[in-house]
């Protein structure tokens, strides 16, 4: 029994002068682990008298009782001081002024869809919209584009399947939407499109405004008021000049390339045309009746243009010192 009682006292001095879990844990094995000192006296019991076997076996398991809750208070207890430790180092001064809240806004590209939108309904235009993965019908065939035409090739379309691909631009919105309404029709289509190309004015995703007017005396001038209206309200210059240089798309008959000018140099701006009857007959509106003009720009290239940006990858890398600026 003075064995036991002497096993307590000696680990009861050293357990309260431990500060550290790791030495508290091993102090721990050494009373009560498996080669432990308390542990030891629990095998020695087998070669006593059975009375003495029980007095004996209950107080070392008082003892070992014991030295349980010791080592468990003095755990907590580490564990406090470590807590009161980190709570001083991380002490915050709650009386020094707080930081101001991070406000987001809106993306540029977004903003610049949005004037846009705006400023077509002015003019009587409806927004249209349509899927992002579209059928070779929608994207090619029914725009007049011949089985051997460039724009089908693999190295510039993205294909999702034999017969689908990620729309190369919003025309198909327009395909749609002249096969569910009937003339007259005023609509743009803005949205995301896709094609393999990559450099500082080129993106494989970038976004794409198309405008479709389909009315019985819809004209060539009806086409160039609209398009040369539009891109003097939308850079704000009444003095901003506009030129239609003959082109050729497969939807469109005759078509035009779209140049402005705010000085001496032209850029161009967009395509234009008037709408091919083969398209027309594609979505089943009488061609000799009805007539049209189509025209398509990049909502990038306004954007790049209003804003000043000469990068067109800078709008897409999630730089916040760069979007910041259109707060």
């Amino acid at each position: 029994m003075q064995d036991v009682e002497q096993i307590l006292h000696e680990a009861s001095e050293v357990l309260t002068r431990i500060e550290d879990a790791v030495e508290l844990e091993q102090a721990k094995a050494r009373y009560l682990g498996r080669g432990g000192s308390l542990t030891e006296q629990l095998k020695s019991l087998g070669g006593l008298a059975p009375e003495e076997r029980k007095s004996r076996g209950s107080l070392i398991n008082q003892a070992k009782d014991r030295l349980e809750r010791l080592v468990e208070e003095r755990r907590k207890a580490i564990q406090q001081k470590r807590l009161y430790a980190q709570l001083a180092q991380e002490r915050l001064d709650v009386t020094l002024p707080g930081r101001g809240l991070g406000v987001g806004g809106v993306h540029p590209i977004t903003r610049t869809a949005a004037r846009v939108e705006a400023l077509f309904a002015s003019m009587g235009f409806a927004v249209a919209d349509g899927p992002e993965i579209e059928s070779d019908f929608y994207n090619f065939t029914a725009l007049n584009m011949p089985e051997d035409h460039p724009a089908r090739a693999m190295h510039d379309t993205f294909y999702v399947d034999r017969e689908h691909v990620l729309r190369t631009h919003t025309s198909p919105i327009q395909i749609r939407y002249m096969q569910q309404h009937k003339p007259p029709i005023r609509i743009i289509a803005p949205g995301r499109v896709y094609r393999l190309d990559h450099d500082a004015t080129h993106s494989p995703m970038f976004h794409q405004v198309e405008g479709l007017w389909i009315d019985e005396r819809a004209s060539l001038a009806d086409l160039k008021g609209v398009v040369t209206d539009f891109l003097q309200k939308f850079f704000e210059r009444d003095d901003l000049r506009v030129r239609f240089r003959p082109s050729f798309f497969p939807f469109t008959e005759p078509s035009a390339e779209v140049d402005m000018s705010f000085g001496d140099a032209w850029l161009e701006i967009a395509g234009c045309g008037m709408v091919h009857p083969n398209v027309l007959k594609h979505v089943g509106i009488d061609s000799e009746r009805y007539g049209g003009f189509a025209f398509g720009m990049g909502l990038d290239r306004l954007a790049m243009l209003r804003y000043g940006v000469n990068d067109l990858r800078l709008f897409f890398q999630n730089d916040l010192r760069f979007l910041k600026q259109f707060d």
